[in-house]
């Protein structure tokens, strides 16, 4: 339906043998469920291993705006290449063979589309760069998941597929600094009854964070003196993932309602870590509609390894925002499909009211019985949420019926 927005090449050579297994992990983390809400296309894992002329060949080409493919199919918007550096591959490129001709055409591809290919390498043994021609081609550029594993609580695997999203994020964001930042969103005190102390939860989520290439944003720390504390929190929570602490207390803090209110109005990824100890007095309609991740307690402490699932959700939600933001772009010259508004998230009360108050202010409501098609990731909504949802575009003046479709819904109906 849309031309592709990321490919993903996973290049190694056959001989290193864990090269297969790390290829394997990283097509199901981008084949998942995280990512298969989006249109098809949004993001594609190839990989290249076996030489196309033989044994001893280089694998096929990785396609690019200087190598396009035959036959006028459009390239993708960007490509990611990772090549995972063992002995293997460092000795074929050290003699000379196919493969250095393959690095060094990877290398110059990059150097040639510095914006839209990026070179992301992974060091299957260690001396693969060190003092080799191999290095001289890809140790300028960082590897990814080059850090001890913060074992037993985060697995090699998880450090790896999350290590690479994030870094796939912020290389797509079209922002000057974009390195993905967590605004850690929490009350400032613990509940009577909570089994677990919310300060401590606080000290653990940032220090987990530090032990990543995450930043964190953290208002005791990062509010400085003499700027105004209100404003600077509301741009930052407009601006950053939200990581909100769920604790009993938290639903009815204005300023985590407001920090929440904030994210999602201006289509920031949220997850929540649900931390509820003993029961919340109420909930708050406006925490409601984004992911959740427990946080349990064992002895009294926080569980270390579930603040490193809430982050491994973290950055596969900010690379989903900017790979639909980029399927919103390609899809921009396209009248037939018609698309009032592609939300970032599946539509609810609060940001449809956004979405209304904004088209009617700008004159860009629909007219007469056309109907308001918004088109958002899966899962879909259920019937009775859009039923509310269509009562809510009635009272803000859409006379014509509401359409609410997720990728795999329009792929149904064969537009």
């Amino acid at each position: 339906m849309l031309p592709p927005v990321l490919e993903i090449y996973i290049v190694w050579h056959p001989s290193d043998r864990a090269g297969e297994n790390i290829g394997e992990e990283i097509i199901r983390h981008f084949r998942g469920s995280a990512f298969t809400g989006l249109i098809g296309g949004a993001v594609e894992v190839l990989v290249r291993s076996q030489g196309w002329a033989g044994g001893a060949d280089a694998p096929r080409p990785i396609p690019t705006s200087s190598r396009p493919q035959p036959n006028g199919i459009p390239c993708a918007r960007y490509t990611a290449i990772v090549p995972l550096c063992g002995t293997e591959l460092a000795a074929s490129v050290e003699a000379g063979s196919p493969w250095r001709g393959y690095a060094e055409a990877i290398v110059e591809a990059q150097r040639e589309h510095p914006a839209t290919v990026g070179i992301f390498p992974y060091l299957l043994a260690g001396g693969a760069l060190s003092g080799t021609v191999l290095g001289g081609l890809f140790g300028a550029y960082q590897a990814f998941a080059a850090g001890a594993t913060d074992a037993p609580h985060d697995t090699a695997q998880n450090l790896r597929c999350r290590d690479l999203t994030q870094s796939l994020a912020q290389f797509l964001s079209p922002e000057q600094n974009p390195r993905v930042t967590a605004f850690i969103s929490h009350t400032k005190y613990s509940a009577a009854a909570e089994v677990g102390d919310v300060k401590e939860l606080v000290a653990l989520v940032r220090e987990v964070i530090a032990n990543t290439h995450l930043a964190a944003f953290f208002d005791a720390s990062d509010l400085q003196p003499g700027t105004d504390w209100s404003a600077e929190l509301v741009a930052n929570a407009a601006t950053s993932a939200l990581l909100a602490l769920r604790t009993d207390l938290y639903p009815s803090r204005v300023w985590c309602q407001r920090e929440m209110l904030t994210a999602k109005r201006n289509g920031m990824p949220v997850i929540i870590v649900d931390g509820i100890g003993y029961a919340e007095e109420r909930g708050s309609f406006l925490m409601d509609h984004v992911p959740r991740a427990p946080i349990h307690v064992d002895d009294g402490r926080w569980r270390r390894r579930d603040v490193y699932r809430a982050l491994d959700l973290l950055v596969d939600e900010c690379l989903k925002r900017e790979l639909w933001r980029c399927q919103r772009e390609l899809a921009g010259p396209r009248d037939d499909l018609k698309v009032s508004w592609w939300a970032p998230h599946a539509p609810e009360p609060l940001t449809l009211i956004q979405w209304l108050e904004e088209a009617r202010a700008g004159g860009s409501l629909p007219a007469g019985t056309e109907p308001l098609r918004i088109i958002h990731p899966d899962p879909p909504l259920g019937t009775d949420e859009a039923v509310v949802l269509q009562q809510i575009a009635r009272f803000g003046g859409v006379t014509g019926n509401l359409d609410v479709m997720t990728p795999r819904q329009l792929a149904g109906r064969g537009g």
